[in-house]
């Protein structure tokens, strides 16, 4: 009788959202090692290093099931292979050589010391020149992305990040900014998650007061030159959402384009900005009328992916923790997918008692705060107090207009623009973010 060989196990952990001769290359060398088991990274491991991934954990995976060299596919939640490694303690990792340096370097390390427990070993891949998913994935956005998948990322944002970071954008130029922008700070890849599309600023740059007084067939064509150049999230802030005959018109207009998610608020009459001062003669809705509009809104969206929003408007019409928990709670109850808590004080408190509240309530959705008045909270603390997604909601509009008059009055000042160049971008740095 033949004794029975032993295979020797191999690791490789892959992200593997765009494969490419690399990857091939990587996993034929760890086939001829043994039997291979891909640690795949899931969104949130991803997104903690570098952009969220176009494909979603289950694409990916059946992707990588289908591949010759593959024996095994595990999820690995953390760019950490500590945790797996421990698990399944293989004989070989197999990885690229490309992550000495650079965010990965600690990881590495970290590999290198935990296989030293069981004689284990480190095989790294010559990197392949020339070719990386990043760049693949960069050629990809260039071409755009479908409705459909810009739609349902913010669904997989929810389930993969502890915060959802979303600012407002009220033209295609802004909509590059957040498209392109990514920061590493303290070995953490930090990007904005998608976009807000403001009643405010959208009636702001056509001179115009936020009333409603811009229709949202004109908001949503100018929101169209935005989703033409870019793939992240948006969502729509639809005021008090019209009549409620008209709700399914404008749920249908936005999945049809890709918008991910439509903010309702609950005041009825002519709007008036929530950030001013005096709300005399504005009126909240009544929670049996509201809850009608919800209910309309999600009988008519086609996506389960298409989130709608219900925004309370009880604090900033000088109303109590109760009389918002209410409304949270029927909201919830009617189909709202997440509930926005709206605040005009300079700290959050209100909010976050609000939250305390509500998270032990079994009709507990997702939270959204706008931080416009209570800037100096930080988005941990809205964390540890329930919060999934934070927007900033007119700071690039804020940001033009400060600009703008400082280069003004600089040309008007100095008879030359000279000195207003400290204030701008060079030309160059503005066309580099268009392809």
């Amino acid at each position: 009788m033949k004794k029975k060989i032993h295979k020797k196990s191999v690791y490789v952990g892959f992200a593997a959202d765009i494969l490419h001769k690399g990857h091939i290359n990587v996993l034929k060398t760890a086939s001829k090692l043994g039997e291979v088991t891909v640690g795949l990274l899931t969104d949130s491991a991803i997104s903690s290093y570098k952009k969220f991934p176009l494909l979603d954990y289950k694409q990916r995976e059946i992707v990588l099931k289908n591949i010759i060299h593959v024996k095994k596919v595990v999820k690995q939640d953390s760019l950490d292979y500590r945790k797996n490694l421990l698990r399944f303690k293989p004989d070989f990792v197999v990885h690229g050589d490309d992550w000495k340096d650079g965010i990965q370097k600690k990881v590495r390390q970290q590999v290198i010391d935990t296989l030293k427990k069981w004689s284990g070993k480190l095989i790294e891949v010559q990197y392949t020149k020339n070719i990386s998913s990043s760049q693949i994935k960069d050629k990809i956005l260039e071409i755009g992305t479908s409705p459909e998948s810009r739609l349902s990322r913010l669904r997989r944002l929810i389930k993969a990040k502890k915060i959802i970071k979303i600012i407002e954008s009220h033209n295609a130029l802004t909509g590059l900014v957040v498209e392109n922008l990514k920061i590493f700070k303290n070995k953490k890849f930090l990007e904005f998650d998608g976009m807000w599309s403001s009643s405010l600023a959208d009636s702001a740059v056509r001179g115009k007061p936020d009333n409603q007084a811009v229709d949202y067939s004109t908001r949503i064509s100018g929101l169209s030159e935005i989703l033409d150049v870019t793939t992240k999230p948006v969502i729509f802030d639809a005021d008090n959402g019209g009549r409620i005959e008209h709700i399914s018109y404008l749920v249908q207009s936005l999945e049809r384009i890709g918008v991910s998610a439509m903010v309702i608020e609950d005041k009825i009459g002519l709007k008036k900005n929530s950030l001013f001062k005096d709300q005399k003669g504005i009126k909240q809705d009544s929670i049996k009328n509201f809850c009608k509009k919800l209910i309309k809104a999600k009988q008519s969206k086609s996506s389960d992916d298409f989130f709608i929003v219900a925004r309370i408007e009880s604090f900033i019409l000088g109303k109590g923790v109760d009389d918002a928990l209410k409304r949270a709670k029927a909201y919830s109850k009617a189909g709202a997918d997440a509930i926005l808590i709206h605040s005009k004080e300079k700290k959050p408190n209100e909010i976050f008692a609000f939250s305390k509240k509500f998270q032990k309530s079994k009709y507990l959705k997702p939270l959204i705060a706008v931080p416009s008045t209570y800037s100096k909270t930080y988005e941990r603390d809205l964390v540890k107090n329930g919060f999934k997604i934070v927007i900033y909601a007119n700071h690039f509009l804020r940001a033009v207009h400060l600009a703008i008059k400082k280069v003004a009055k600089s040309i008007l000042t100095n008879q030359r623009s000279f000195e207003s160049e400290k204030y701008i971008d060079s030309i160059q740095e503005v066309l580099s973010l268009i392809k």
